[in-house]
């Protein structure tokens, strides 16, 4: 209904009640929908979040339409947003019943450009936890951000399509999707390297090489290349206390017993990945051991160059091996997957 030329006003508290009777509506078709919800009425939090706003409004061709959808996502009018790689789905409320569907392609990060950020983070990053809490060092953080050469996209690497009837190179629900991808990547910063199709551990390998490769070598002259805690705490940036997937593989697999006693092939399963997630620094560790090596290495041989035991290594083998990032030639032995 309206008045006059004008449509009914529809206060805030209207709208936000509107967005979340459909989303209930849409959840029963799709237990999977990922709404957009704000804690506050901040955009974003969090840097990668505020990086992804900022480096939106850094160009004229967005600076005067991004904000058009900004009112949409505080009233919670993304009812769902799925990021995969290149790609943002998402299901936006507006004046009529149906939502819209708004699909926007990002472009793969150049080589070039992945290639200049690895180097750049090879002397500057200390640890992945790091890099996903945005505390990175200001010189970092403005090397990610340079136009048309750091971590995120230019205009010309975005493109976008929307259903609803306006003609507006970018209408408000596109902006709003673009808004709500950077409340996304407050929840889980992950999702940038996705969206760019880009690997996430590639930066920490980058960083960690140089001085994993350095304390490789003193610990063999030395005549012993047990990796002492110390030192990987120096080398990752954190404490080797925060993290025993020894203790971690025991208690899952206690747990898990009960539950597959008529499933044989399951107990022997080792921690779900989003159990390891806590623990980048050991898997990477691991992998460079192996991927540096031109030889195939025993457990034996990977407990004298990290120090970790045999339960420990068994446990981030097998997230390794479910990854396609080592090959298992035999029990106890195992190399990379490439020449």
């Amino acid at each position: 209904m309206s008045y006059g030329s004008y449509p009914k006003y529809i206060n805030v508290a209207e709208k936000r009640a509107k967005a979340e009777k459909k989303i209930k509506q849409l959840r029963k078709k799709n237990p999977d929908l990922r709404p957009i919800i704000l804690e506050g009425q901040a955009l974003a939090r969090t840097w990668w979040g505020k990086a992804w706003n900022k480096n939106l409004k850094s160009y004229a061709d967005y600076s005067n339409r991004i904000g058009r959808g900004s009112s949409y996502v505080r009233h919670g009018a993304v009812l769902d947003l799925q990021i995969t790689p290149g790609t943002i789905k998402a299901l936006v409320q507006g004046s009529r019943s149906k939502p819209y569907d708004v699909l926007i392609h990002i472009d793969k990060m150049k080589e070039q450009n992945w290639q200049t950020i690895k180097k750049e983070c090879q002397s500057r990053l200390s640890s992945l936890p790091d890099l996903l809490a945005g505390k990175l060092p200001k010189d970092l953080q403005e090397i990610f951000m340079v136009q048309g050469k750091g971590l995120f996209p230019t205009p010309t690497e975005i493109s976008f399509d929307c259903s609803c009837p306006d003609w507006a190179s970018m209408c408000k629900h596109i902006a709003a999707t673009l808004y709500g991808v950077g409340a996304r990547l407050d929840e889980d910063p992950s999702l940038f390297f996705t969206l760019r199709q880009a690997v996430l551990n590639d930066l920490v390998s980058e960083a960690v090489q140089g001085k994993m490769t350095s304390i490789l070598k003193a610990e063999k002259t030395k005549g012993n290349k047990v990796i002492a805690d110390d030192q990987l705490a120096d080398l990752f940036g954190i404490s080797m206390d925060t993290f025993d997937l020894a203790t971690t593989v025991k208690e899952e697999t206690k747990r898990r017993r009960s539950a597959t006693q008529k499933n044989p092939e399951e107990s022997m399963q080792m921690v779900p990945q989003d159990n390891l997630q806590g623990q980048p620094t050991a898997i990477a560790l691991v992998a460079h051991c192996i991927d540096a090596s031109e030889t195939t290495l025993s457990i034996k041989d990977l407990q004298e160059a990290t120090g970790f035991p045999a339960r420990k290594l068994y446990s981030i083998l097998t997230r390794l091996k479910q990854q396609g990032r080592v090959l298992n030639l035999a029990h106890g032995f195992y190399s990379r997957t490439s020449s």
